[in-house]
């Protein structure tokens, strides 16, 4: 781990992350995470279990003794995918595949040059699955048939973080990572005795990055920025998304949107949405 990382987690994870589960097949990891060392976002790991048995983790939080034992006994136990759903979201890919050395690494392709500017080791080739960047390269894209057969996925290249985002068919859950806030991210204070909107900047960003109401500032801060780089792909890749069947929202910044997310969805990037229907 990078020594910079030790500023936005917890000193003593154990003691403050919470595991859920959100179906019989769907666990989560929520923890404190701070942006920049200050701001209160929240992290969150969801693991997923497969028809196989298999597991595969997304976003993976701390590996404390009660998250490996929550896995041990959780489908067979055995991780065989860890993703990492954009180049930010990485901190403990490596202690995850040092305790399952069998699993393969999922990434964005900016994510291995992310990982050695900030001092990250990086694994041999033959443990990554990087999604390409070039629209050839991700049409073609595949991870395995076994885990093909139960999500839907798209690489969100135009987005600024790189975006991997995942729906899980049987369960119809949508998992993301800095696509879609929904702060404040109180589920992942719950166990630090502060209050997960107190603070200027975290209060300044919880507004922003909130799902209620119009959403008007989150979809500005879309559409403006995280977008603006290739907005005419972003819009694409957002109407791909729109086409899944999918309820709930499995975000890693905020609280879980347990029903009613596609129409949440559509409302957050319904700038993006209406901008394709146009053809722009």
């Amino acid at each position: 781990m990078a020594s910079n990382a030790s500023k936005l987690i917890p000193s003593d994870p154990e003691k403050v992350t919470i595991t859920r589960n959100l179906a019989p097949t769907i666990k989560i990891f929520s923890a404190p995470f701070l942006r920049v060392g200050r701001i209160k976002v929240g992290g969150r790991g969801t693991i997923v279990q497969l028809a196989s048995g298999n597991l595969a983790v997304f976003s993976p939080v701390a590996l404390t003794d009660a998250v490996k034992s929550e896995v041990a006994s959780f489908g067979n136990g055995q991780i065989k995918y860890i993703t990492a759903l954009d180049k930010e979201h990485h901190i403990f890919l490596e202690p995850w595949h040092k305790a399952f050395p069998d699993a393969v690494v999922i990434g964005p392709e900016p994510l291995l040059e992310s990982r050695a500017k900030q001092g990250y080791s990086n694994f041999t080739k033959d443990v990554w699955r990087v999604f390409p960047i070039n629209a050839e390269g991700k049409a073609a894209f595949t991870i395995s048939e076994e885990f093909d057969r139960e999500f839907e996925y798209e690489y969100v290249s135009a987005h600024a973080n790189h975006e991997l985002v995942f729906h899980h068919k049987p369960t119809r859950t949508l998992i993301e990572a800095d696509l879609m806030f929904n702060l404040p991210a109180t589920e992942q204070f719950s166990r630090t005795g502060v209050s997960a909107t107190s603070g200027i900047l975290t209060r300044i960003v919880n507004a922003i990055n909130t799902t209620h109401g119009s959403a008007i500032w989150q979809k500005r801060l879309l559409w403006y920025a995280l977008s603006a780089s290739d907005r005419t792909g972003f819009n694409r890749s957002m109407g791909k998304i729109a086409g899944w069947d999918f309820d709930r929202i499995v975000p890693c910044h905020g609280d879980v949107i347990e029903k009613g997310g596609k129409w949440v969805f559509e409302k957050v990037f319904s700038w993006h949405l209406e901008a394709l229907k146009k053809g722009k």
